[in-house]
């Protein structure tokens, strides 16, 4: 069997099942839309708005569906990188601690009336409030990281301080939450269950433009990542810089899941479980296959989980965070059991 024929179709039917769920979560929602005048008005994109359908897909619709594939392919392509390079299964796109450096951002923000008084009210100016605080946040976090990273030679050290600044953070949150009043702590825990709709177009291009730099940063660092898969001191041996490559993951990494955790919110299970999908789908351990694998099958999943999420002829949604894990984890320990063997 030609392997190189084998991958062709696998992608090709992935590619057709994410056109195929694109079509259905723009189709989805209160109001009922046939899929045949969608793909008419995306066709006609550019052109003025001819009636409420039309402004519902172009301004609501369109932006929650290409934010729920830049999320699910971003998240799922970290957490293929953070397995890769600790060498641990369950590791994902946010064992550093950067989404708990961007909710802790977020806490200040929304909570910090409690410790700074009243006054505080008053940053709150705009809707990119929210997003600049979680990425301050996410960025004081990755600072730490990467400092730590240079201090330490063991990369499982380096895991072992993003779960502390993790669990540091929560702590910090936990004690603003306390001293809350009870509207802001609702406001808070909205934002922590993930949402996928709230993007105008504009920051949905300034998304794409963070979202772009990272990808292109990880598809010039394959070959590192395929000598990192043996350990590092097989890297070492083929004259690997592991301790450059290194950051330099962890830089790729932070900024992926720090831009997704500030615009969309902390959105779990999707980075830990697809490149595992990825791997048993393809039975490839090689990153040039995983990394397209992992983005596509990301987006699918992230598309499915928020077509469940939005009940039909219904404007009642529930949280994507939620979605992900219910609906999603039964499914991979479904295959995991079924195919016995994950390729490392």
């Amino acid at each position: 069997m030609n392997i190189s024929k084998t991958y062709t179709k696998h992608f090709a039917l992935l590619l057709l099942s994410l056109f195929l769920f694109l079509l259905l979560n723009i189709s989805l929602g209160s109001v009922h839309i046939p899929v045949s005048k969608i793909i008419s008005i995306l066709m006609e994109i550019g052109e003025p708005p001819k009636n409420s359908w039309d402004i519902i897909v172009i301004d609501y619709r369109l932006p929650k569906a290409i934010t729920a594939i830049m999320v699910g392919s971003g998240l799922s392509i970290s957490g293929l990188l953070m397995q890769t390079l600790f060498r641990n299964p369950l590791a994902g796109p946010f064992v550093l601690g950067i989404s708990s450096g961007a909710s802790l951002g977020v806490a200040l923000f929304i909570l910090g009336s409690a410790l700074f008084g009243s006054f505080w009210e008053t940053f709150v100016v705009s809707n990119w409030s929210i997003t600049i605080a979680a990425s301050i946040g996410a960025f004081v976090v990755l600072s730490l990281v990467i400092i730590a990273a240079n201090k330490v030679r063991n990369t499982m050290s380096i895991l072992i301080i993003g779960l502390m600044f993790g669990s540091l953070t929560s702590s910090v949150i936990n004690v603003l939450s306390y001293l809350s009043e009870a509207n802001k702590i609702q406001q808070y825990q909205y934002w922590s269950l993930g949402s996928l709709g709230n993007l105008t177009w504009n920051e949905i291009l300034v998304f794409f433009v963070f979202y772009i730099i990272s990808i292109v940063g990880i598809l010039l660092i394959i070959k590192p990542l395929n000598s990192l898969l043996l350990g590092e001191n097989y890297a070492k041996s083929l004259g690997l810089n592991v301790k450059l490559y290194r950051n330099i993951i962890l830089l790729i990494t932070s900024l992926m899941t720090g831009v997704i955790t500030a615009f969309s919110g902390p959105i779990g299970f999707v980075g830990i479980a697809t490149p595992h999908l990825a791997k048993i789908y393809f039975v490839s351990s090689n990153h040039k296959i995983l990394i397209p694998a992992s983005a596509i099958l990301g987006a699918i999943l992230l598309l499915i989980c928020d077509c469940i999420a939005q009940i039909p002829n219904s404007s009642f949604t529930l949280p994507i965070n939620a979605i992900t894990s219910l609906f999603g984890a039964p499914v991979v320990i479904w295959l995991l059991i079924r195919k016995k063997k994950v390729y490392a």
